[in-house]
């Protein structure tokens, strides 16, 4: 059976199979020294009939119907590599070789029954970007329990990319340079950059404020009367008890609230730690537009924000189906046109690219080392879709296919 699909699949790939595949009957195929990847059972064919390429084998990975023996990073390294020096990514096979491998498959799967998506792939409904679908859309991503965070991210829940200055880039937290260090440096560079430090007391404006570190950074070191604004009520509430443990009742506010409501300022500062992404293109005039009218005239605005070229805007197939559905991310130049052109000033841009997959390698460690845990909390299913996001994820910023970057700006009108 292996090496059936072999000869089926090699004419697709113009080569060898990258990885050692294993079928349901025990037999084998591919190179020996390669990834190891098994198929527990026809529906992983069959769901790879159904959706070709990433989403396909996503779903079933998830559901475990696709297994990797041994590290998966390294599997989806290799895989990568085989496709780059293959030039695969864009090319489409001719129709007979599709025919080919179609009816070797539909042969081997036992026939074209499609199977259910897995219990963890979103279903969004409503216009694009409605403020119903934005919510659920968040809700289904950060809603998870909040214990599960806490085991991967630092002490101070901070879900965005770490500035490294302690380490090395291509390494990971170590016992001298911990993930809660890089955290604190990026959040110490992120209130510099918006002037928190010219004097006490200053209003920051928080969009898309998360597990509330940034806040609660900015109020306990630099006395800042912060404003976060969230759509989840796990985050709302879970900074709710952290404002009250640390005291800081009368420095935090944080509201459930639509970004494109907010309008209270004028803010002395504003920062947005990756959630212009979920702005959208058609949004993130208003988005900026948020930004300006809530920043009194001089006052410094910085966002972080990931960007990416070539196809999938949204972070590719797996991403759109199983993490957060309805993201955009663009090349960076063409962020900056969309902020200026929204009346704000750009002063300055700071790539973290390599930051984070630091930062990525470190949540990765961090979910290896407390995987039965996690497990106990969310189940396996929610497992794989993380194993899958955090390899994926450390690898597209590590290879360059996605950037993360600070932009600083101002309004100066």
């Amino acid at each position: 059976m292996a090496s059936a699909l072999e000869s089926a699949l090699e004419p697709l790939i113009r080569g060898a199979l990258p990885v050692r595949l294993t079928a349901w009957d025990g037999s084998t195929a591919g190179p020996v020294d390669a990834p190891c990847v098994t198929l527990a059972g026809p529906d992983a064919l069959r769901r790879i009939l159904w959706h070709p390429g990433e989403l396909g084998a996503a779903q079933s990975y998830v559901t475990g119907e696709l297994k990797v023996d041994g590290s998966l990073i390294d599997a989806l390294r290799r895989v990568r590599e085989i496709a780059d020096e293959r030039e695969l990514t864009g090319r489409r096979p001719s129709p007979r070789q599709v025919a080919t491998a179609l009816r070797a498959v539909l042969t081997l799967s036992g026939g074209p029954r499609r199977p259910p998506a897995p219990d963890t792939q979103i279903r969004v409904r409503g216009r694009l970007h409605s403020r119903t679908r934005d919510r659920d859309v968040i809700r289904h991503h950060y809603d998870l329990p909040a214990d599960f965070f806490r085991l991967i991210l630092d002490e101070n829940m901070a879900y965005s990319c770490a500035r490294v200055t302690g380490a090395a880039l291509d390494g990971t937290e170590t016992d001298s340079y911990r993930l809660e260090d890089a955290q604190a440096d990026k959040l110490d560079l992120v209130c510099r950059s918006v002037g928190l430090d010219a004097r006490p007391g200053m209003r920051l404006l928080d969009v898309g404020c998360g597990w509330g570190s940034l806040g609660l950074f900015a109020a306990e070191h630099y006395a800042a009367q912060v404003t976060g604004v969230t759509i989840s009520p796990a985050q709302k509430a879970f900074i709710d008890r952290r404002v009250a443990a640390l005291g800081l009742s009368d420095r935090v506010t944080v509201r459930l609230q639509d970004y494109r409501d907010v309008d209270d300022g004028p803010y002395d500062a504003i920062a947005s730690l990756e959630m212009g992404e979920h702005a959208g293109d058609r949004g993130y005039p208003d988005f900026v537009h948020t930004l300006h009218r809530n920043a009194v005239v001089g006052a410094r605005v910085l966002v972080q924000q990931m960007s990416r070229r070539g196809r999938h805007p949204g972070g590719g197939p797996f991403i759109e189906a199983f993490i957060t559905p309805d993201m955009t991310m663009r090349p960076l130049g063409r962020t900056l046109e969309l902020i200026e052109r929204g009346g704000l000033e750009v002063l300055q841009t700071r790539s973290l690219r390599a930051d984070y997959a630091w930062t990525i390698r470190a949540w990765r460690g961090r979910f290896e080392a407390h995987r039965q845990q996690i497990r106990a909390l969310v189940g396996d299913e929610v497992v794989r879709v993380w194993e899958l996001y955090l390899a994926g994820g450390e690898l597209a910023f590590e290879q360059g296919r996605m950037g993360v970057d600070q932009i600083v700006a101002a309004r100066t009108r």
